[in-house]
């Protein structure tokens, strides 16, 4: 196996043995176990699909139904507890590979995603 690959695999092996994949993980077995996050779920569903079919009529305008959904995400998150740690969890293990990715970016471009090429806004890199 090419070292590349190798290091792929143990950075796979990392990533899932992460607090953040973990925690993750958890938060969805409970979310998934939670009757009343299931109902909520669907009724957020039915919202969105009712938005979309609304937006494709010309009933309702995109930033109007995007403003709606938003809305309805965030009712439902309110009402759920079990939902609010699922999404928590979530945004934790996607700012970890969000994270992961601009490093691997950035070895593999030598751009910095982060650098504005103002050295007086992080001491410079230059």
């Amino acid at each position: 196996m090419s070292d590349v690959m190798e290091k792929a695999r143990e950075l796979g092996e990392a990533i899932v043995a992460s607090e953040e994949m973990k925690k993750f993980k958890e938060a969805e077995l409970l979310q998934s176990q939670d009757e009343e996050a299931a109902t909520l779920m669907q009724e957020y569903n039915i919202t969105r699909m009712n938005l979309a079919r609304d937006m494709q009529n010309g009933k309702l305008e995109r930033t109007e139904a995007i403003k709606k959904n938003t809305e309805a995400f965030e009712e439902m998150v309110k009402k759920s507890e079990t939902i609010q740690n699922y999404v928590d969890r979530k945004r934790e293990f996607d700012l970890l590979v969000q994270k992961m990715n601009q490093m691997l970016n950035y070895y593999i471009t030598g751009q910095d995603p982060n650098c504005t090429h103002d050295c007086s806004t992080c001491g410079g890199c230059h």
